[in-house]
């Protein structure tokens, strides 16, 4: 090596130590000012992984790539009586079996504590706040957030928010836009707050009809468009049908929509049972998840499983999968074990996205599932 070529050389390095000591010391100044982990290399960061919050449902939770992703936004909208509350129940449910602590800000006082108790919600240890109005609705869901001890913030409704101004002025006064000025405020003062603490804030939503659309959907949801934009996951859930035996009506089929999705592929589609009283039925996602897998087997109206018919119809096998634990114990233990080999599944419209890169990421969170 020639003399000039170590000069160089040696110039470079000395030019390369100064950049890092410089940057060592903004660095170090950085944190002193507005504290540890305000700026970090990406490589370094301890939740580079999204962790997830299961929503009570094995086939949404395949949907959205394990579940509810922790310290984001998520908004569920729909028609009512489409089970909107209901999912929020058991994801209120899912934290605290797992030790965390749920809070339910009911703006629409609504709250029917024992149907929370039947779907398995602690109700003595639910935070629950029924606030006046939205600012102070959203100034409570905040400062749960800022303490860190919340794992999840339910807010429903959006549409119940409504503003001071609005309810100390007369019926029928015009206050234009204020509800949508209210959420984009507080969307952007909480949003950075639920990443650092890792709290999940589910907003729930109502659906309302734009005034002379022609072409397009003319449906859209209440406060603006704020909610939309920083909302992580969207879920768009349908009543697709009604359950029957008889006459008599035991409960619903719900579709549900990932209408946006932030941390895994969105547009899958996930359907699941809702019962009256009791909530999802985790065994008829269990046994639809199964069907499609061949683990049990339909042929006409018989469900069989190993070769042995086990029950005439979906409700008398769901029956009969409820009294024999331990066969049902085996069947979801092989459906979590097919689905973490990245076995196909019609409902989540895993087909439709077999080529995408993406998928892998879905694989490592179903793991969590198993």
């Amino acid at each position: 090596m020639s003399l000039e070529e170590r000069r160089k050389k040696d110039s470079k390095e000395s030019s390369s130590e100064e950049k890092n000591k410089a940057l060592n010391l903004v660095l170090g100044q950085i944190e002193r000012n507005f504290g540890r982990g305000s700026i970090m290399r990406l490589g370094d960061a301890s939740r580079m992984k999204v962790e997830t919050i299961s929503t009570g449902a094995l086939t949404l939770d395949l949907a959205l790539g394990g579940g509810y992703p922790k310290g984001r936004v998520v908004e569920v909208y729909g028609p009512e009586s489409s089970g909107k509350t209901t999912l929020t129940l058991h994801a209120i449910a899912e934290v605290q079996k797992n030790g965390g602590i749920a809070a339910f800000v009911d703006a629409e006082h609504a709250l029917d504590p024992v149907y929370a108790a039947s779907l398995g919600v602690d109700v003595e240890n639910l935070l629950v706040s029924q606030p006046d109005t939205g600012e102070m609705a959203l100034e409570i869901v905040d400062q749960l957030i800022r303490s860190t001890a919340v794992d999840l913030v339910v807010v429903d409704s959006v549409a119940a928010l409504t503003p001071r101004a609005e309810i100390e002025g007369e019926m029928g006064d015009h206050v234009i836009g204020s509800q949508a000025r209210l959420m984009s405020q507080a969307m952007r003062k909480i949003t950075g707050n639920i990443g650092k603490s890792g709290c999940t804030v589910i907003f729930l939503n109502q659906l309302r009809l734009k005034i002379g659309v022609t072409y397009g959907n003319p449906e859209t949801t209440t406060g603006g468009n704020a909610l939309k934009f920083y909302a992580s996951v969207r879920l768009d859930i349908r009543r697709i049908q009604t359950l029957k035996r008889g006459t008599e009506e035991y409960g619903i089929r719900a579709k549900v929509k990932v209408a946006k999705n932030k941390v895994a592929p969105p547009f899958r589609i996930a359907e699941f049972d809702i019962l009256f009283g009791k909530g999802i039925s985790t065994t008829g996602c269990l046994l639809d998840l199964a069907e499609e897998t061949n683990i049990i087997i339909r042929r006409g109206a018989w469900y069989s499983y190993e070769g042995e018919n086990i029950g005439q119809g979906r409700d008398n096998t769901i029956i009969w999968l409820d009294q024999n634990l331990e066969i049902k114990n085996k069947v979801e233990s092989i459906v979590k074990t097919k689905l973490t080999e990245g076995t196909e599944v019609s409902s989540n419209s895993m087909k439709a996205l077999n080529n995408n890169p993406e998928n892998d990421v879905i694989a490592n969170n179903i793991k969590k599932i198993a």
